[in-house]
């Protein structure tokens, strides 16, 4: 006989009654936190030395021995690198809200889905960093508050790495563990080759590429880098990027001269994923392609990576290698295709809870 039939549902899920003078408690709400990597607060030396020590204090970023590591790290990274990252910030900087727009966009994709999701009442939405503020921590704290007792964790990557989606996990778990009534988590899997981001990528694509006033020759989709070593220890990232890039070539109907993958933002003398953005958009130029694009997939906004990396330097190294037209296609961000795939993804991880 169906469970249905014996016990009401509603009824199973009502909360009994609650002995007398026993403290309210807000429970029976979910939580959705979209994660994202982090931001400074600001671009002067002290938030960007904040900001650069949480970050690459994290053992999974940086998988060498602290005592080789930390020597390296306080001694000439912490005192050389704010200044430098600071004045890369201050280019791009939101300076009407005085943030960067790592920040302003995932603020407004949480909004937005917040208002996407009003038909489910009992959902709360909200965002945190990883690195720097809103912290993780927090933001779960704050659910906690408001009566969550189930959280489901976006971390905004959609391609998987130890170093981005694995340590936003480890943040909200050392969150949980500092808790005494923690609550049931779920985490939001890669979604590097689920239709949606598939086709939102490419309706982004099309769109952009509409507006120029030239058709480049090669489309460049750049991700962020991480060292060769890790992937050979088994991080399947590479393998992701390489996946979504051969899905978007199939959904534009293009050819693999048309589309290519490299890497970008690689840090340190070790090598790292190949073939790197920098150096294949000097050779595209020297061997005279004259116009070209770059768009970002595994970047769900536009931050100082895509916007002064790619916006800037990459287009300068393309213009000073021999290249003519260069355009940056810019990250999904809060726009409608990507907001279709945020919310596709919550609503399907929020199956059974919600």
């Amino acid at each position: 006989m169906p469970l249905s039939t014996i016990v009401d549902p509603k009824a199973a899920k009502a909360p009994g009654p609650r002995p007398v003078g026993h403290p309210p408690v807000k429970i029976g709400k979910i939580g959705v936190m979209l994660v994202n990597l982090g931001t400074p607060d600001g671009t002067e030396f002290r938030p960007m030395w904040r900001y650069l020590r949480e970050f690459l204090s994290d053992p999974r970023v940086i998988e060498l021995n602290k005592a080789i590591w930390y020597p390296i790290l306080y001694g000439l990274v912490l005192t050389t690198r704010p200044k430098k990252s600071g004045a890369n910030y201050a280019r791009i900087w939101n300076r009407e809200k005085n943030e960067s727009p790592l920040r302003t966009y995932t603020r407004a994709q949480g909004e937005k889905l917040a208002e996407a999701l009003r038909d489910l009442p009992n959902v709360v939405v909200d965002w945190a960093m990883r690195y720097g503020n809103p912290s993780t921590s927090s933001v779960a704290e704050r659910l906690v508050a408001q009566g969550c007792d189930r959280i489901l964790s976006f971390p905004l990557y959609p391609q998987y790495s130890a170093t981005t989606t694995a340590t936003a996990n480890d943040q909200l778990f050392r969150a949980l563990m500092k808790m005494r009534a923690a609550p049931a988590v779920r985490s939001v899997p890669p979604y590097y080759d689920e239709p949606v981001y598939i086709e939102a990528l490419a309706s982004s694509i099309e769109r952009h590429l509409a507006t120029l006033d030239f058709q480049p020759e090669v489309v460049i989709a750049s991700y962020h880098g991480i060292p060769k070593p890790y992937f050979e220890k088994g991080d399947p990232y590479h393998c992701h990027c390489l996946k979504t890039t051969r899905l978007l070539r199939d959904r534009l109907g293009w050819d693999e001269r048309k589309l290519i993958t490299t890497f970008q933002s690689r840090f340190g003398a070790q090598e790292w994923l190949q073939p790197y953005t920098d150096k294949t958009v000097e050779k595209l130029a020297k061997d005279g392609v004259k116009s070209i694009a770059i768009v970002n997939p595994g970047f769900s906004v536009d931050c100082i990576e895509t916007l002064d990396e790619i916006g800037r330097e990459a287009a300068e190294t393309f213009h000073h290698a021999g290249g003519k037209n260069f355009a940056h296609i810019p990250c999904l961000n809060d726009s409608p295709e990507g907001m279709a795939v945020i919310e596709a993804m919550v609503r399907r991880e929020l199956s059974g809870w919600a």
